[in-house]
């Protein structure tokens, strides 16, 4: 009894860095944004807030290291129990943790630290869309068929901003398929936590 009402405790506690691990990154992109008046969607990446001196480069820095990490706790302790009923569920939510940890390493190795930056961005960018597509299986085997269609969509929408890019080059720079992609892995966090914690409150 004591150990199930603590693996309850675990999934509640990574359902709960589910919620808040976007909103930090969301919101500390949002802030070096703002606090850099210079900064266009179409001429710059949004690593290129992080070797912005003074407040732009620490908020923007911060918050990718500090999401990462609440990603790791949402991927390790909330997900892999939520889909622990098979291997391929095991594999989705390591691939998931993987991916926070090269959101992590954004936040470390700035665009200073070349090629390491583009090495862990291209890690991420890769490993998100990638999760989710193992994601939409895993959830799919487990019966929750809405959700694996929604993660099924939120793969598609991570990935096919920089297919278009490398195929047509909408763009001068890539702030605009990055934060498309990250959207899209934000708000498939933000459900799945909340389906997590429905779910535990159901118990």
């Amino acid at each position: 009894m004591v150990s199930v009402l603590r693996l309850l405790s675990l999934q509640r506690f990574g359902a709960v860095c589910g919620f808040v691990f976007p909103f930090v990154a969301l919101c500390c992109i949002g802030m070096a944004i703002v606090s850099y008046s210079e900064f266009s969607w179409f001429d710059n990446a949004l690593s290129d807030l992080g070797v912005v001196s003074g407040v732009t480069a620490f908020v923007f820095n911060w918050g990718l290291f500090t999401a990462g990490v609440l990603g790791f706790f949402f991927a390790t302790v909330g997900l892999f129990n939520f889909l622990k009923n098979s291997a391929i569920c095991k594999v989705g939510a390591t691939v998931f943790a993987v991916a926070t940890i090269w959101l992590s390493a954004i936040g470390i190795f700035n665009e200073s630290f070349s090629p390491t930056h583009f090495i862990v961005s291209l890690l991420f960018f890769v490993t998100l869309p990638s999760a989710l597509w193992i994601l939409t299986a895993a959830l799919y085997l487990k019966g929750e068929v809405k959700l694996a269609f929604f993660t099924l969509s939120s793969s598609l929408i991570a990935a096919a901003p920089w297919l278009l890019f490398f195929m047509f080059h909408y763009t001068p720079n890539v702030a605009i398929p990055e934060i498309i992609s990250a959207l899209a892995g934000s708000i498939f966090v933000i459900i799945i936590s909340y389906k997590m914690l429905k779910t535990l409150n159901d118990v």
